[in-house]
């Protein structure tokens, strides 16, 4: 009786265990409960689970998964190097300056291994010049007329057509819209820069749609007047372009509505304001626009604060808001050199480079040609291990940018 009971009470225990793998089971295999499952997972682990099976590698790799993810856990990125822009062969007139053999078109100074198979890869000897990048995608080519998309993460590089108007000098910029699924939804924009602008309120704009696979022309009007700075790029934060001006202003150019407006705002008035040398745009944190200013003394970074006007709503143009700087951050280079004093003969060289995408407290900075990763809010900094020419850059017509990939896996296979 005792060996019946034993085996009743197994028996009843196996299928109650068979019971709850089956539930398990069955809610590991609807996607919607494993969707709602994955997304309470940190992005420390997320990138892993794809190993796990060809499903859960679909669904995390899904453009919908990945918008809820980030809205919950925000945007992470991994540094993979620094780009090397010389502007003295970017629009170079025919008896002008020649790029030597031994210098690549599109150097790049790598920090990790993913940043040297980048390299070894070839692709870059086949983009031109570095003109910008957002979310890991990289615009570059040799102006006026030949121009490159490429995404780093799907390998894939995109020819645009020849544009049609032909500007000497000009500024770009580039967005990068939400992922469709497979493929990547983005704009070019390329502004005329006047030789002589003194008195014009307007700026020819031609813009490349990914959508339409066309340029298309049209004249943006500012209240007053103004003129972009030539060979810089804009800083592009939610949709909004933003451009550094002559005269110390700021051009801000929302083309997501249709209209043709441009906004103009005096850049900060610190105590740099009069005698820096080094200007950078950059997304903070909370997705505002922020603003870098340095000189050999120091450095000073400002957060752009808009506020809508009276009688506008969320659909208004850049026009009908208010803007005002916010002083976030003051840094005396002073207190970066005590941590570094092997480089005594740099210290006059020393500036801001640029900022981290969406990030508010930390800048790379240069001494010398060193490059450092500062902590704003802490005043430390530490070396960042590059592979590449650094000592041979040119740093006074060279812009050096980092270059970053969105943490985020992708898969050849989503559809």
């Amino acid at each position: 009786m005792k060996k019946r009971k034993t085996e009743s009470k197994s028996n009843k225990s196996n299928k109650n265990n068979n019971s709850n793998n089956n539930s398990v089971y069955a809610v590991l295999n609807c996607d919607d409960i494993l969707h709602e499952i994955l997304l309470r997972v940190p992005p420390s682990t997320i990138s892993k689970l794809v190993l796990v099976s060809k499903r859960w590698l679909r669904i995390i790799t899904t453009s919908s998964f990945r918008r809820s993810y980030m809205i919950q856990w925000g945007q992470d990125f991994r540094h993979l190097g620094f780009f090397v822009c010389n502007f003295l062969y970017l629009g170079r007139p025919r008896d002008g300056i020649r790029r030597p053999s031994w210098e690549p078109a599109l150097p790049f100074l790598s920090t990790c291994k993913e940043g040297d198979d980048l390299v070894r890869s070839g692709m870059l000897k086949k983009l031109g010049y570095f003109i910008d990048s957002c979310n890991g995608v990289i615009l570059s080519g040799i102006h006026p007329k030949i121009y490159y998309v490429y995404d780093t993460m799907t390998k894939q590089r995109y020819q645009l057509p020849e544009p049609q108007q032909f500007y000497k000098t000009l500024c770009m910029a580039l967005i990068v819209e939400e992922y469709l699924e497979g493929d990547i939804c983005y704009k070019v924009l390329r502004a005329k820069c006047e030789s002589k602008p003194i008195g014009s309120n307007t700026v020819s704009v031609e813009t490349f749609s990914s959508k339409t696979g066309k340029w298309k022309q049209s004249t943006l009007m500012c209240s007053m007047s103004f003129a972009l700075h030539p060979r810089t790029v804009g800083m592009v934060v939610g949709g909004v372009v933003h451009w550094l001006a002559m005269w110390g202003k700021l051009a801000i150019y929302d083309p997501r509505l249709g209209d043709r407006n441009v906004a103009l705002i005096k850049l900060p008035a610190g105590v740099l304001s009069h005698e820096h040398e080094e200007s950078i745009l950059g997304e903070s944190s909370d997705g505002l626009l922020q603003y870098g200013q340095s000189n050999n003394l120091g450095l000073e970074i400002w957060m752009l604060k808009k506020e809508q006007g009276v009688n506008s709503s969320i659909y208004s143009n850049c026009t009908h808001l208010r803007y005002s700087w916010i002083l976030r951050w003051r840094l005396n280079f002073k207190v970066i050199w005590k941590q570094i004093p092997t480089l005594n003969m740099y210290f006059k060289e020393t500036q801001i480079l640029s900022f981290l995408p969406q990030n508010s407290k930390s800048v790379f900075i240069r001494v010398g040609w060193n490059i450092f990763l500062c902590d704003l809010e802490t005043k430390t900094v530490e070396i960042v291990t590059y592979q590449g020419r650094g000592a041979s850059i040119s740093w006074e017509s060279s812009k050096v940018v980092p270059y970053f990939l969105p943490a985020w896996p992708v898969s050849s296979t989503v559809s």
